[in-house]
């Protein structure tokens, strides 16, 4: 959903070589192999050339969070002038702390609801776009809102059941 509502120009991505290192441990763990594990980290990469953060671990060794694990996340964060973190992990991510930064951090759910509040049409298409796409195994939009609800973003999967 990230991906396809970036595509759409709903928001801007940013992440960095952590992120991709992370998400690259999980897609093992997972169970994918590590060709396709890196095939799909270079797909991401080349569709959002813009969204790679540089030059951002500097900033590492200065900030103070909960799980020094997460600072990489500020650090790219505060070089890029973002204004949001999307994360799970809200409690390792101040408020006080993050708004010296000019930053806050939102779950997921969250995050997508406002961007479907601002933008209904654009949103519920990259969410078909989603959906046409996902083929093996195809899906049909009410079996992928499941999914969303099982993954924790019931807000979002009711937000769009609404609108389609």
């Amino acid at each position: 959903m990230l991906l396809w509502f970036a595509y759409h120009d709903l928001y801007t991505p940013k992440w960095s070589n952590h992120i991709f290192d992370e998400w690259m441990d999980v897609m093992l763990r997972k169970g994918v192999p590590e060709p396709e594990a890196i095939k799909r980290t270079e797909a991401v990469n080349e569709a959002f050339p813009d969204a790679l953060v540089k030059n951002y671990e500097f900033l590492i060794k200065t900030l103070e969070l909960p799980d020094d694990k997460d600072k990489h996340v500020l650090a790219a964060a505060i070089k890029t002038n973002a204004n949001l973190i999307v994360t799970n992990n809200l409690k390792d991510f101040p408020e006080e702390y993050l708004s010296g930064f000019g930053l806050s951090a939102k779950e997921p759910d969250d995050f997508f609801t406002d961007i479907i509040d601002l933008n209904h049409d654009l949103s519920v298409r990259a969410f078909r776009d989603l959906v046409i796409m996902k083929k093996n195994p195809p899906y049909d939009e009410f079996h992928v809102l499941d999914i969303f609800r099982k993954n924790g973003l019931r807000n979002t999967a009711d937000y769009l059941h609404s609108l389609i």
